[in-house]
């Protein structure tokens, strides 16, 4: 039981909710069709997480193969701003590299097994949709590709959790595909990699110091780096915007409107970030939750973490928002 605490904790959990999230809404989305299965959909869901940490086991693997990831720490006594040290638990001994490839093995084979039960009842579709993630995914860092170190790692994880997750999962739930589901997935695949961009605007010297060409450090230009930041965040209403305008979807799609004064906020304080780095922001309850905050101030973070955080709730709340009218549309017909 604490060798399946410990690897849970290094796998990442707390980054769950850019994949749970968009699948269960995804689920919620094919609720209306007649073929319509709620446990092969909670297999999805369930399957999607198991990838998940997965992935971020694997880049942790992929990473530490390229460049020992104790650069963090050690851009630190450099003068450098810079978060916590990646894979601690490899750097300092905890764990071993054979012990973590063999945890991303297991990760693995269980997201596989929830995918075979899907492709039992549904059809070769999923299939398409599991190679292409799979693909994509060991690739974000390992060779030769190493995606995310040529700048191409926030379009792959917004692709990943957005549109491929989303597809895929609704296609469990329901057996279909349509338009519907892409126009969705794509806001929603838009502001998870949002919250991976504005990951690695704060990272930008770190990565830049290591060689790892974030879209940050391709763009290198702050103006440039906030000029595409804008257009991740808000994109998404643009495109929601468009499906109400066509009757694509329901008018009550504009609820989703609401999280405006989150982006705003976001943007921002990125802005802020660039200009002024060292100044500080409180939580505040249009920001949405930020648990632990005590801890964060503790460990020197609070400046990475309200705006990660803030990325990560606008991500959440949007897809809520989409959640409860599709419930109230499903239950009111």
């Amino acid at each position: 039981m604490s060798k399946i605490k410990f690897w849970l904790k290094n796998a990442r959990p707390t980054s769950l909710p850019q994949s749970v999230l968009p699948s269960t809404l995804a689920v919620f989305l094919a609720m209306s069709s007649n073929n319509f299965s709620w446990w092969l959909g909670c297999c999805a869901i369930l399957g999607v997480m198991a990838a998940h940490l997965a992935l971020n086991l694997f880049d942790d693997y992929f990473d530490y193969i390229k460049k020992k990831s104790d650069y963090r720490d050690d851009l630190k006594h450099e003068g450098f701003r810079a978060r916590i040290g990646k894979c601690t638990y490899l750097t300092s001994g905890t764990a071993t590299l054979k012990q973590l490839l063999a945890a991303c093995i297991v990760f693995s084979i269980i997201a596989l097994l929830f995918g075979s039960f899907i492709l039992y009842f549904r059809d070769n579709f999923i299939i398409y949709i599991v190679a292409a993630t799979i693909l994509l995914g060991l690739f974000y860092s390992a060779p030769p590709l190493r995606l995310s170190y040529y700048g191409l790692g926030e379009l792959v994880i917004g692709i990943i959790f957005g549109p491929l997750n989303m597809i895929g999962t609704y296609y469990a739930a329901c057996g279909e595909f349509n338009s519907f589901i892409i126009l969705i997935s794509i806001p929603v695949g838009l502001l998870v990699m949002d919250i991976v961009y504005v990951h690695s605007i704060m990272d930008f010297i770190p990565d830049k110091k290591i060689g790892k060409k974030t879209l940050a450090v391709l763009l290198h230009n702050y103006t440039a780096m906030l000029t595409v930041l804008f257009f991740i965040i808000f994109a998404p209403f643009a495109f929601i915007a468009y499906g109400i305008a066509s009757q694509l979807i329901s008018p009550w799609y504009s609820l989703t409107f609401l999280t405006v004064p989150l982006a705003i906020s976001l943007f921002y304080m990125m802005v802020e970030y660039v200009k002024h780095p060292d100044r500080t922001f409180k939580p505040k309850p249009w920001l949405g939750p930020m648990n632990g905050w005590k801890r964060i101030q503790a460990a020197g973070i609070e400046w990475f973490m309200i705006r990660w955080l803030s990325a990560r709730n606008l991500l959440s709340f949007f897809c809520l928002i989409i959640i409860i009218i599709n419930i109230v549309q499903t239950f009111s017909k």
